[in-house]
């Protein structure tokens, strides 16, 4: 069974950098493969993970529509199919496919940018399926949202285990936190479990901000220090993932994991 971990909250609240140290811990201490899915249109997870990026979903979506509008204006026998009777579940399948970029523990889908004009319905569809299909020969599944959760019930997935709201010290981070867990119930998403994550706290959690967290209706998973070794490694371009076990970032996500899985 797949194991899928979403993380969302709102931008620069330092999701991406959750996501690697989850990806860093689930590679050194549980068995099986994980598919990592960059759903942030800015697509930088590779980076954090040390992964050379081709090209995205979101080019391989907007290829495919405008192969199909091409077919349209020329009247093709298919009247907007795709050249040579592919259909179009087939081309997103190979397409899809091609653009994971291999590690050795770890594999990546970026989904990169966002639509452009026209509907997307049919073409979402089947590349939630597609994904969906990938996703059930890993062992676990962790997802870097943009801001909102879109991508997870119309381009990525339906069925979540864990979704980690994280949010940093700050009032704002943690009112779109709110907001986020409040949406996830409403959207046409399977969660198991919702957890906060507090991030880029100094010293100890501010009552305020404690006080805030409580009243939220979803359980504090853990915090976050602040730590200035990962500005460090964001200037040299170093992957985060090559953090030593010892940075107290990578220890406390791993603790917070231990109590999860």
């Amino acid at each position: 069974m797949t194991t899928t971990i979403a993380l969302a909250g709102k931008g620069g609240v330092g999701k991406t950098t959750v996501a690697g140290m989850i990806i860093k811990y689930l590679a050194q201490n549980q068995s099986g493969s994980i598919l990592a899915i960059d759903a942030d249109p800015s697509s930088n997870l590779n980076m954090v993970l040390g992964l050379e990026l081709d090209f995205t979903v979101g080019e391989i979506r907007e290829d495919m529509l405008h192969k199909v509008k091409e077919s349209l204006v020329q009247g093709g026998a298919a009247m907007g199919g795709l050249p040579g009777g592919i259909s179009k579940r087939e081309y997103l399948e190979y397409h899809v496919r091609s653009s994971l970029a291999e590690g050795s523990r770890f594999d990546l889908i970026a989904m990169g940018r966002g639509e452009g004009q026209g509907c997307y319905c049919a073409v979402n569809h089947n590349l939630r399926e597609v994904i969906d299909g990938m996703s059930k020969h890993y062992a676990y599944v962790v997802i870097d949202n943009e801001a909102g959760m879109e991508h997870l019930s119309r381009h990525t997935t339906r069925d979540v285990q864990h979704l980690l709201i994280v949010s940093d010290p700050s009032q704002r981070g943690l009112v779109a936190a709110q907001r986020i867990a409040d949406m996830s119930k409403e959207l046409d998403i399977r969660i198991e479990k919702s957890y906060i994550i507090v991030n880029r706290v100094q010293a100890e959690l501010p009552q305020e901000t404690r006080a805030f967290v409580d009243k939220m209706g979803v359980p504090l998973l853990g915090v976050i220090p602040a730590d200035v070794e990962l500005g460090v490694f964001d200037y040299s371009g170093k992957p985060l993932v090559d953090l030593g076990d010892d940075s107290p970032v990578y220890q406390a996500v791993a603790n917070m994991l231990k109590q999860i899985l």
